[in-house]
């Protein structure tokens, strides 16, 4: 006989949190995450690079790391960590020192990992927009191309070759889908 448990909030999520260890919290239920390959670290890094570089110039807004997390949605509680992760500046009065974002980014970026499953992958995407992101890129290093999605179900892909924007999320950013993937 099992017994059934209630669904994990948001606020008992972040308690555990602090023993190192990656985890999203999917509908109330903890799912612990794999390392990224050494080919997903450095895609991350390489993505990073251009997005951190026009911020500097340009700043719209703030830049994260897959350390941080946000609250997609409550009753069951969703918290996911994105790749990377973009805010607008005039989202982020008043943030917490502690806890996760409420909310989503308004651009998420994941970074797919070899052991990845695509559904998995379109579930965030479908996550983030639903909580109210503004895009989302999908980067593929190993086909070195982008799915860009945003809502209400528009998606292109891009390849190496082709220009990336930030369209109306991060406006006037722009680089080549290469650039993400860094130096060969």
């Amino acid at each position: 006989m099992s017994i059934a448990t209630a669904p994990l909030t948001a606020e008992a999520f972040w308690k555990l949190c602090g023993d190192g260890r990656s985890r999203e919290l999917v509908a109330g239920e903890v799912v612990e995450l794999a390392p990224g390959s050494i080919e997903h670290g450095k895609v991350t890094l390489s993505a990073a690079f251009p997005l951190q570089s026009f911020l500097r110039e340009h700043p719209l807004g703030e830049l994260w790391g897959n350390d941080t997390g946000f609250l997609l949605s409550r009753n069951p509680d969703t918290v996911r960590g994105p790749d990377l992760a973009f805010v607008r500046r005039e989202r982020l009065a008043n943030l917490p020192r502690e806890g996760f974002f409420s909310g989503a980014p308004d651009l998420a970026i994941e970074v797919v990992s070899p052991n990845d499953l695509a559904q998995d992958v379109e579930r965030k995407v479908q996550e983030y927009l639903a909580a109210g992101a503004g895009m989302v890129w999908v980067i593929y290093p190993d086909t070195r191309h982008v799915m860009v999605y945003r809502p209400g179900g528009q998606a292109r892909v891009l390849n190496e070759h082709d220009q990336l924007d930030g369209a109306d999320v991060l406006p006037r950013f722009s680089c080549t889908v290469a650039e993400l993937f860094g130096k060969r």
